[in-house]
């Protein structure tokens, strides 16, 4: 298999990048397109995951930026950093469908964490997981993750966001020492 590592750049997204994201993130869960990866929430929400207003807004944020991950000059994967304190927010993250469970998400979460160390000395990394998502949690808790218990409540009724399929669904916080 092919290093997951090999030829990847890593650099700050744009707002020539917008529509690219949108339609990366868009891929990577909605739809039948996102059926073709593993991180799929097609069967527990519909509609639309991101739109390019809330790209643009990640962009533009004044203490954040969306790191993009090019191949070949080809968008492959991206992530939301956010620096709140003494932490970072990590979100947004999407990997193209067709190199899903390759090994390239791994690569880009530690680069992410990296970056976040660095930059700003951060100590913790957090993120909210949809709460039924026992696959992708499981993921996050072989990098390092861990559940806190601690939910907020999904945006029902915000199509923004996407249309649930379920009732139950939630956002549960996870955390990383990043020592």
């Amino acid at each position: 298999m092919e290093n997951a590592a090999t030829g990847l750049t890593f650099r700050d997204a744009t707002g020539a990048d917008v529509d690219v994201l949108v339609a990366l993130v868009e891929s990577a869960y909605r739809g039948d397109d996102s059926r073709v990866g593993w991180t799929t929430e097609a069967d527990i929400l519909e509609g639309q995951r991101t739109d390019p207003e809330g790209v643009l807004e990640v962009i533009k944020a004044p203490d954040g930026k969306l790191l993009v991950v090019e191949r070949d000059a080809a968008v492959v994967a991206c992530c939301q950093l956010e620096h709140r304190g003494d932490h970072a927010y990590f979100g947004m993250f999407a990997v193209s469908p067709a190199l899903q469970g390759g090994g390239l998400g791994k690569v880009v979460i530690a680069e992410a964490e990296r970056q976040a160390r660095e930059d700003w000395g951060v100590t913790e990394m957090r993120m909210t997981v949809i709460s039924v998502r026992d696959d992708l949690i499981a993921w996050y808790e072989r990098r390092g993750y861990r559940r806190t218990g601690r939910m907020t409540p999904f945006p029902y009724g915000e199509e923004r966001f996407g249309i649930a399929q379920r009732d139950d669904l939630q956002f549960e916080l996870l955390v990383k020492p990043l020592v």
